[in-house]
């Protein structure tokens, strides 16, 4: 995060538009530095929770959640200040204050002032299937995916398969590392379905840099070095190539500029 732009997610248990509302009110305020939004909605599990603030870590960014369900806030709380990451919690202090001014409990359901119609439903599935088919934990879900990414680490897998799952898409990433066999699902599923993400080698360079240094590691470590990116980008291109896939290039791309393009591609390809 450099001192003249910022990363706030925007995370919630419902669509997510009020905390967007709010954090672009108040970014309104202190222009010209410039505030990306990433909105990650409809999530329902302490795992979906985990994965955001791994996101928020690596962008070193802020969170804003607006989360009403009492046992995700009190994860998020929790595992925050266990990262060290600044979270502003949009709804849990005014809820609480209404509870104690009306004497009653308030009923902890997200969503109440959406209509809970079917693209509802689409959004919540498809983010559920994002978290459970992360980083290829379940490789089944390769072949029940309506998009497959993949790509080495760090080429922002994780970010827009929330984004597109945002979109109702149901997305799987699946890692490429040259001492893994990549999954034989990656394969048999039909090439079209599959987008590839590859990044120039200084721009991983100073990404998985900065990764290390917020893990407090060395930045001299093998994961980021020219020799050792260059030779998994060799290999991942190798792979992409055997699949015969759409490869997008995300350096210096914002996860909603590569969203889009995959978009695009489903769209009128």
């Amino acid at each position: 995060m450099s001192s003249d732009s910022v990363t706030v997610y925007v995370v919630s248990d419902s669509a997510g538009d009020t905390g967007e509302l709010a954090v672009r009110a108040a970014a309104a305020q202190f222009h010209p530095l410039q505030v990306q939004i990433r909105r990650v909605g409809f999530i329902q599990s302490r795992e979906g929770i985990d994965a955001v603030l791994d996101m928020a870590a690596s962008d070193k960014g802020i969170l804003l959640y607006t989360l009403v369900i009492p046992r995700l806030r009190e994860h998020m709380t929790t595992q925050a200040e266990a990262r060290g990451i600044v979270t502003i919690d949009l709804l849990g202090p005014l809820i609480d204050n209404m509870e104690r001014l009306f004497g009653r409990p308030s009923r902890h359901e997200p969503g109440l002032n959406h209509v809970l119609d079917a693209g509802y439903f689409r959004k919540v599935e498809a983010v559920e299937f994002a978290v459970r088919y992360d980083d290829a934990r379940d490789v089944t879900g390769i072949l029940k995916a309506d998009i497959v990414l993949t790509g080495v680490s760090r080429t922002s897998k994780t970010p827009l398969s929330m984004v597109l799952a945002h979109k109702t898409f149901k997305v799987a990433n699946v890692p490429l590392v040259p001492e893994l066999v990549p999954p034989k699902e990656l394969f048999q599923v039909d090439p079209k379905k599959v987008i590839g993400l590859t990044i120039r080698t200084d721009a991983l360079n100073a990404i998985r840099k900065e990764r290390l240094k917020a893990l407090g590691l060395p930045d001299s470590a093998s994961y980021a070095t020219t020799a050792r990116i260059e030779q998994e980008l060799e290999y991942a291109h190798g792979i992409m190539k055997k699949i015969g896939c759409v490869v997008i290039d995300v350096s210096s791309k914002a996860v909603e500029e590569t969203a889009s393009l995959i978009l695009d591609h489903f769209q009128n390809g």
